[in-house]
């Protein structure tokens, strides 16, 4: 007598090929076939950038940024795609942008994008919209055209600029990089990536942080503290509004300085306090420019003359762009001292092995210590009493 829940044979077997033949002739999950399609599109998409291709570009979606960035000498564009949320012919994709600047990065830039595409009646997937993916920075062709103008010494990449403008731009990265070689040495790329946005604004938005956490700082640099050799090339970010204010020798000092930290990048990690790091790219920074220290600390001068000699060497809490611009200034202008005090009465050489010292440390807690008795023969506390003489001596 047959169960009565038992199927019968020739359907379980006709059951039993139906399945084999959705997993070996082709068959997959649509949301599977969707990510597939689009991902053949985005690396078609990645390919005209690379090539110039406008028509090849325009087959895969809206022209959108792509004569932005015609002048960038890219050596390597992909996406990978880490979402997709498919509603009937609508797609949103979250992809990963990796790319290299020709003869900069080292390694991919990385980047967070998001696109929109619609499916066409000929089954084929078009990219309405591309942006940066919520929490992501932009890119400077997200904001407009990119004039690039070529150095001796890096690459500036402008938007809003004048040819004029950014060829001075050039200039200071010329100068600024032989500047910092002779005071670091020569073991680093010694080339910048110079970005000159068009406004504080578009600063902050390549930032991806608000306006105001950048006001009245003439310029940044972006990269990993204590990264690897093989690393996307630091991008020194301007803030043209602030720039714009500064003299000759204030945009050169400027320049100067954020190109020390590209320098110096290998050897600053976790363990540098900021009052040496921002110190040392100070230093460098007016080394050479004949300023007496009154000229270039005239924050802490004026601090001084009114009784107010710090008690210690700056905390990290204080170089905050977010805080009272006057204590952001004595904080940078109290490591620059500090610098100089070293180099003075050590010699430039103790000074740079003294800052890889506490970089090549493993950890903060020591690491100023062990580099000040190993380098410099002191220690905290005497150091500190010597910055603080050398403060008075030299600021009144």
């Amino acid at each position: 007598m047959r169960g009565r829940g038992r199927a019968p044979a020739r359907q379980v077997v006709a059951l039993a090929l139906l399945l084999v033949c959705l997993v070996s002739c082709g068959g997959r999950p649509a949301a599977d076939s969707a990510r597939a399609d689009v991902q053949r599109i985005l690396d078609r998409r990645a390919a005209a950038v690379l090539d110039r291709d406008r028509a090849a570009f325009l087959r895969t979606g809206a022209l959108s940024w792509f004569e932005n960035l015609r002048g960038v000498p890219f050596a390597g564009w992909s996406y990978r795609i880490t979402g997709l949320h498919r509603t009937g012919d609508r797609a949103t994709a979250d992809a990963e942008l990796r790319y290299r600047v020709l003869g900069y990065d080292r390694a991919p830039v990385t980047a967070g994008r998001t696109l929109t595409l619609s499916r066409r009646p000929d089954g084929q997937w078009y990219v309405d919209a591309e942006t940066p993916a919520r929490k992501s920075a932009q890119q400077l062709w997200d904001q407009g055209e990119v004039d690039v103008v070529r150095a001796r010494h890096g690459i500036v990449l402008g938007v809003g600029q004048s040819g004029e403008a950014l060829h001075r731009y050039a200039d200071l990265a010329d100068r600024a990089v032989p500047a910092v070689s002779a005071a670091w040495g020569t073991d680093w790329a010694r080339r910048v990536v110079v970005l000159v946005p068009k406004s504080l604004e578009g600063m902050a938005g390549l930032l991806g942080s608000p306006a105001s956490s950048y006001r009245g700082i003439a310029a940044v640099t972006t990269g990993e503290v204590g990264g690897p050799p093989a690393a996307p090339a630091d991008r020194i970010i301007v803030n043209p509004d602030a720039y714009a204010v500064l003299g000759g020798l204030g945009k050169q000092v400027v320049l100067t300085h954020e190109t020390t930290h590209v320098a110096t990048r290998a050897h600053t990690s976790a363990a540098t306090p900021l009052w040496l790091s921002e110190g040392y790219a100070d230093w460098a920074g007016y080394r050479g420019t004949g300023r007496t220290a009154a000229q270039a600390a005239p924050e802490l001068a004026r601090a001084v003359a009114d009784g107010h000699l710090p008690a210690a060497l700056p905390a990290d809490k204080d170089f905050a762009f977010s805080g009272d611009a006057g204590e952001l200034a004595r904080a940078y202008e109290s490591g620059w001292l500090a610098c100089r005090l070293i180099a003075e009465r050590w010699g430039e050489v103790r000074l740079r092995e003294f800052y890889r010292a506490v970089g090549d440390h493993e950890r903060r807690a020591g690491a100023v210590e062990d580099a000040m008795k190993k380098v410099l023969g002191t220690t905290p506390e005497r150091f500190t009493a010597q910055w603080r003489a050398y403060a008075e001596d030299r600021l009144t």
